[in-house]
């Protein structure tokens, strides 16, 4: 019998820095990619996300980048982005700029999108539920509360 597919997660740039920076190891956008280290969730996110980290940590927090080596290689699959034909087909789904991400989450079939701008990802995708990462670890909780053996 094989196991049950983990749940696909495609966490935001914003998550993914908000990882990388953590002061703590009780922050929520963490314990999102812990979840997926330790393989309760599968974590993936598009290069574009990738990138833009990678941008972001290189002007203003260097001093994050082993942090962000080690998360990238333990807790994330790396998708190529979607293409510019993929993404005219979801127009109107999110913010111009976030939609390859949403579009990327889809296409992965992952049921969650973990990202801080939720706003930005409206009216969304029926099949992509967009949540913020303390919201996501509730949920989670929910659901491991419940289990029964």
């Amino acid at each position: 019998m094989r196991p049950p597919a983990r749940p696909r997660v495609l966490v935001d740039a914003d998550t993914l820095l908000a990882a990388c920076a953590s002061p703590s190891e009780h922050g929520a956008s963490l314990m999102v990619l812990r979840m997926a280290e330790i393989t309760l969730i599968e974590a993936l996110a598009p290069t574009q996300v990738i990138e833009e980290v990678r941008r972001n940590l290189e002007a203003k927090l260097p001093e994050a980048w082993p942090a962000f080596s080690t998360i990238v290689s333990r807790c994330l699959h790396v998708l190529p982005d979607p293409s510019g034909e993929a993404v005219s087909g979801y127009r109107g789904l999110a913010h111009a700029e976030d939609l390859p991400i949403l579009v990327a989450a889809v296409e992965a079939g992952c049921q969650w999108l973990v990202t801080f701008n939720v706003r930005h990802y409206q009216p969304g995708h029926p099949d992509v539920a967009v949540v913020r990462p303390g919201e996501f670890v509730v949920k989670v909780r929910d659901l491991l509360s419940r289990l029964s053996l």
